[in-house]
């Protein structure tokens, strides 16, 4: 279900839609006289593996900062979201982390927070002004696109080549890895199919095949997340096109095998393991005035490919 990392941006990824999003109390924090009990509210932006990883590594830097945790899941519906982050604000949380499901419904989140005054952490993006909020552990998801552009950009070494994407659900993430990967492919690197997947392996799969009858001979495809990558390579496959190279992100150990055995040319490791325990301790920093604290942190980025597996970060706490 990757990220510039300051202006507006999604988050992230695969998405499953459901019919409901409990909210719910989590962890058992206790606090002392010098660090008195906070309650976060975190706003999860879906279902995906990326958003399950994010909320389990929040849960888990709180528990361990002395903080208890109210989560809720948007289910990559801006209208739930903004429901969410007034449900939150109602049960008079300390501070609110939110992985946004795209740039309205940030707007309106930020908004409502601002109004009730609590603290607004953001996580894989930042608002241009950010003058509104706590601070934010961003993922510069141009970058990330750009990255799998530079990989093919090698690999083509100056060949005219034919390239696809299968980009996610419309709305800041997959805008964002787009358009960097995009404005960074070579002159000799022609695009000739950008569809979405909407971060769903069906209906990715069902793309990558009327993509293939269409450009039978494609050379790369991006995909917006190793989920939605998978089914384009079982589409792929299955058409005989088993030597169109993709390249995708998100760095998970299905995903890294992938890359080892071949089936994917590269990934983008973007670890929401590591965003959830930057968002929760820069969010207390900054909460406690430390001065060392930065209010935007750039979560690192990694292009993996069969040379270096072994170097990925992990993608979700163990």
């Amino acid at each position: 279900m990757i990220p510039s990392a300051r202006p507006l941006r999604e988050a992230a990824v695969a998405v499953v839609i459901t019919t409901a999003a409990a909210v719910t109390g989590c962890g058992n924090a206790s606090g002392s006289a010098d660090d008195p009990l906070r309650t976060f509210g975190f706003v999860n932006g879906d279902t995906s593996e990326f958003a399950t990883c994010l909320q389990k590594a929040v849960e888990r830097e709180a528990e361990a900062r002395g903080v208890t945790v109210r989560t809720a899941n948007s289910q990559m519906d801006a209208a739930k979201e903004l429901s969410n982050v007034e449900d939150m604000l109602t049960r008079k949380v300390d501070a609110l982390i939110v992985q946004t499901v795209n740039m309205d419904a940030l707007k309106a989140g930020v908004g409502k927070a601002r109004q009730a005054g609590v603290p607004l952490y953001l996580t894989s993006l930042a608002t241009a002004d950010t003058s509104d909020i706590l601070g934010a552990a961003v993922v510069d998801l141009k970058k990330l696109g750009a990255m799998d552009a530079g990989w093919i950009e090698k690999d083509a070494n100056g060949r005219q080549v034919k390239v696809g994407i299968v980009a996610g659900s419309p709305g800041a993430a997959s805008d964002l890895m787009v358009s960097g990967f995009t404005e960074a492919l070579p002159g000799n690197a022609k695009t000739v199919a950008n569809q979405s997947g909407m971060f769903n392996p069906a209906k990715a799969q069902d793309v990558a095949e009327n993509m293939i009858q269409a450009h039978p001979d494609l050379d790369y495809v991006f995909v917006a997340n190793e989920e939605m990558a998978f089914a384009v390579r079982k589409a792929f496959d299955a058409a005989g096109a088993g030597d169109v190279e993709i390249v995708t992100e998100n760095g998970t150990a299905k995903g890294l095998a992938a890359v080892e055995d071949g089936r994917f040319a590269a990934t983008v490791a973007n670890s929401p393991g590591l965003i959830g325990k930057t968002a929760v301790a820069s969010a207390v920093d900054l909460l406690d005035g430390k001065k060392d604290s930065a209010k935007i942190t750039d979560v690192p980025l990694t292009l993996v490919t069969a040379d270096n597996v072994a170097e990925a970060p992990a993608y979700c706490p163990a």
